[in-house]
């Protein structure tokens, strides 16, 4: 299973944490993104992170150096070409089938198509893909090199063998897998927007502000208050999480977006990665 290569398509926040866990795992790793500013961007956060870890304690600089030299930068789609690929990019559907498409051509008909995807139906993004069978779900949690669940998630045409590959690269990544049926929001978004919605639609009738609603549900137990953990995670992401449900689900009210975060993200403030969301942050 180490010998395998990697691919990770999109840079953001969510790519960076795989190409990270990927390459620290022991697997040659590929990061691609259409801008140079965005593997830049990600290059220096996982170079904190790693960094950040061995101050700690938690990593060798031998380690560090090794999952370093294990991942490679790319701008050219044609250049991205490994055994297994994971796409973390924008939650829109036809954006994923097109770049399927894309990387179905320029790699072998086994290659295994993988998306990162939080809530978007596998065997819809699968469809147009020549051998739809290598196509499955490999849904990280942010932040990637720490969580350690991730949603295995069979579409129709998934072939059980591709998912058991999947299984077991995840483990091989120390991570958690779930074997997960292809349904709107899986099971971790479908029972998390409630999480955030009913946080939300609290503020909304000003029952109280977000810094009070995150430490109170942060002293029960949760390692994260709603607005906190979206900031975190993005709005836009978060907000396309919701919509996607929302419409899924024929508009059932528990799913529908709310205002604020509409709002925010029709601002641009979209969290950590945009120094203001529901908090300010310094960048």
């Amino acid at each position: 299973m180490a010998t395998l290569s990697i691919a990770v398509c999109g840079a953001g926040t969510m790519g960076a944490g795989i190409a990270q866990i990927a390459a620290y795992s022991g697997f040659k790793t590929l990061l691609y993104d259409i801008q140079e500013s965005g593997l830049e961007k990600a290059k220096a956060q996982i170079e904190k992170s790693l960094a950040g870890a061995v101050s700690k304690g938690k990593l060798t600089v031998e380690d560090q150096e090794q999952t370093l030299q294990r991942i490679s930068y790319i701008t050219n789609i044609n250049d991205c070409v490994a055994d297994v690929i994971i796409e973390a990019i924008v939650e829109q559907l036809p954006v994923k089938i097109e770049l399927f498409k894309q990387l179905a051509a320029n790699n072998a008909e086994n290659t295994i198509l993988a998306s990162n995807t939080s809530s978007l139906s596998i065997s819809a993004i699968a469809e147009g893909v020549d051998n739809p069978s290598r196509v499955v779900g490999m849904h990280f949690f942010n932040p990637a090199h720490l969580m350690k669940l991730v949603e295995v998630v069979s579409g129709k045409q998934t072939a059980p063998e591709t998912a058991d590959i999947v299984y077991e690269l995840a483990l091989q990544m120390g991570k958690v897998p779930v074997r997960v049926k292809d349904s709107p929001g899986f099971i971790v978004n479908r029972v998390a927007r409630l999480y955030y919605l009913e946080a939300m639609r609290i503020a909304e009738e000003k029952g109280a502000d977000f810094s009070d609603i995150d430490q109170l549900l942060e002293g029960v137990g949760f390692k994260m208050g709603p607005f906190a953990l979206m900031d975190l995670i993005g709005n836009d992401i978060n907000l396309a999480v919701s919509q996607s449900l929302y419409e899924a689900f024929d508009e059932a009210p528990r799913f529908k977006p709310s205002i604020l975060q509409e709002q925010r993200v029709k601002e641009g403030k979209l969290g950590r990665k945009t120094g203001l969301g529901f908090y300010r942050y310094e960048q």
